[in-house]
């Protein structure tokens, strides 16, 4: 089958597009043929070496794939040859096959396409998780969701406004994005280069009350911000520590407004823990997909032998939403 390979780890002139034999699925598992995935950053940290797939899962970059059904491994029911199916996987999407553990798998709405839907499990499912399931945000709160532009932010905020659409959304962006987010819903959006300390921006907007819950890639330099602007209980969730990772923390402010710090990451967690997320994604967002109340964002669908002008774009951040790489034509 063909495939992107490595030739190494480092920048973008390490991948290549081959041939390597097709996986065969495992008990629990099924083999699909893919028709498109989704550049992620992190598959960009794995390229170069910082971020490899866990135990048993393919070297292959890809961390989400979209297409058919094409043989079921022993011991999976519920699922036919032929399904139309979205997936979680530990490795392996940028590929024409990939397996997949059965209970990982989500059935492609009608109305949704192979492109559209190889941008909701990485992206959405990891807004979902982390503002809903983890953040615990509910309607009328009010919310920070830093990076705005990116696949996983403009996910966050199309969720927010369909799930708990009196949410007040804070949403920190470049300049060239800020009108975007403005009008995909954020309430007030900060331009972060001009106001790399937000908290007093975000106190303005509540009255000092502060926010329920942030959700943040960024890590260390924006620690001292995030705490200030939590309000009473708040909850912090950190899915990314792209500005460092050590940073000075004042605990009795953190003990006196009672406020969580909440580490979070989706590809390592068992195989069961991953399953019980798809379904809950499935029975509460997957049908705001299905009625196209949420439409994927895509900036650019790249075919499978543009990998590397796709890799480019994603390290460029010049992009709004998702970028797709189209397997199958």
């Amino acid at each position: 089958m063909k495939a992107v390979l490595m030739e190494g780890f480092g920048g973008v002139e390490v991948l290549k597009v081959g041939e390597v034999d097709k996986p065969t699925p495992k008990e629990n598992e099924v083999l699909i043929k893919v028709y498109a995935t989704s550049i992620n950053r992190p598959d960009l940290v794995q390229r170069e070496g910082k971020y490899p797939p866990p135990p048993g899962d393919s070297e292959i970059l890809g961390l989400e794939v979209a297409g058919v059904v094409e043989e079921l491994g022993a011991g999976v029911t519920g699922w036919k040859v032929g399904d139309r199916v979205v997936s979680l996987v530990g490795g392996g999407g940028y590929a024409e096959y990939a397996v997949a553990y059965a209970n990982h798998l989500m059935p492609i709405p009608e109305t949704v396409s192979f492109e559209e839907a190889a941008c909701i499990c990485e992206s959405y499912i990891t807004a979902f998780l982390n503002v809903f399931m983890i953040g615990g945000l509910e309607d009328g709160q009010t919310a920070i969701l830093h990076g705005g532009g990116g696949g996983v932010n403009t996910a966050a905020i199309q969720l927010c406004k369909a799930l708990t659409p009196n949410a007040k959304l804070i949403v920190t962006a470049s300049p060239e994005k800020l009108e975007r987010v403005k009008e995909l819903g954020a309430d007030l959006v900060i331009n972060f280069r001009e106001t790399p300390d937000f908290s007093e921006a975000v106190k303005e907007f509540t009255n000092k009350k502060g926010v329920d819950v942030i959700l943040d890639h960024v890590g260390a330099k924006y620690l001292a911000p995030n705490m200030n602007s939590l309000g009473y209980k708040g909850r912090l969730v950190v899915i990314g520590v792209i500005s460092g990772i050590k940073a000075e923390l004042n605990l009795a402010l953190m003990m006196v407004k009672r406020q969580q710090i909440i580490g979070s990451v989706l590809r390592s967690r068992p195989v069961s823990e991953k399953g019980e997320i798809a379904a809950e994604f499935v029975r509460r967002a997957m049908p705001k997909f299905a009625d196209r109340t949420i439409v994927p964002i895509i900036e650019k669908v790249f075919p499978i032998d543009q990998v590397v002008e796709a890799h480019r774009m994603m390290e460029e951040d010049k992009h709004f939403g998702k970028i797709v790489l189209k397997i199958a034509q």
